[in-house]
């Protein structure tokens, strides 16, 4: 795959997506969000970050940005569109994936690294994964992810949960929630299986800091 790495005043994870991208031997490009089309790419990343200050709300000036209108197309041809983060946020304020990003339920930033568990899911970006357990970063104020429970059941029902928060042992409490979202979601995907937001970083477990990201740019260097 060629994988668009989208750039929004704010932005500070395109250079680890690069690095991540270069480590699996996946072919990449910048493109900055005044631009209005992704032809020529296969995938598209909306990296982490603070998109415009996260003023407002976080991802919601960025769902307004020109490259945008190309990305809700892009998916809707099925496209592969990747949310980190900011960018998990931005697919919510698309309305790309259902519920929205919260404020952490302790009202405070939170970096640490996490434990997840990956569950039997329709992702494309997760074949083969169910029951596996990795190690990932997060970095978020908004990291709480909330649906109502109509929209939760379809969730699950669908097969679109595919990350949950859990312990070393695979085991999902509230215990190892670090922020509060509803079930210990912490990745989801669309009915399809090609559109996936999450709010660990992937990316910042890549070679030389370590192999637990590798599994999201070795299904794109595919």
């Amino acid at each position: 795959m060629r994988v668009a790495i989208i750039r929004f005043p704010g932005t500070n994870c395109d250079y680890d997506c690069a690095f991540a991208c270069r480590s699996c031997n996946v072919e990449y490009g910048f493109v900055w969000h005044k631009e209005t089309t992704l032809d020529g790419y296969d995938c598209a990343i909306l990296p982490g970050g603070f998109s415009y200050g996260d003023y407002l709300r976080s991802g919601a000036l960025a769902s307004f940005s020109p490259i945008m209108q190309a990305v809700r197309e892009f998916a809707k041809r099925g496209g592969y569109v990747v949310g980190i983060c900011n960018g998990f946020q931005m697919l919510t304020e698309l309305g790309l994936l259902p519920g929205v990003l919260l404020k952490n339920r302790n009202l405070r930033f939170i970096h640490k690294r996490v434990w997840l568990k990956f569950e039997s899911s329709v992702c494309r970006f997760s074949e083969n994964m169910a029951g596996r357990l990795v190690r990932l970063s997060i970095a978020h104020a908004q990291g709480c992810y909330y649906c109502t429970q109509n929209e939760l059941k379809r969730l699950e029902d669908d097969g679109c949960v595919v990350l949950r928060y859990a312990s070393p042992q695979g085991e999902v409490t509230d215990e190892h929630n670090p922020n509060g979202s509803v079930s210990n979601i912490a990745g989801i995907c669309n009915r399809e299986g090609n559109i996936f937001g999450l709010m660990p970083h992937p990316e910042r477990s890549v070679g030389d800091l370590g192999n637990d990201g590798t599994w999201l740019f070795s299904v794109l260097a595919s």
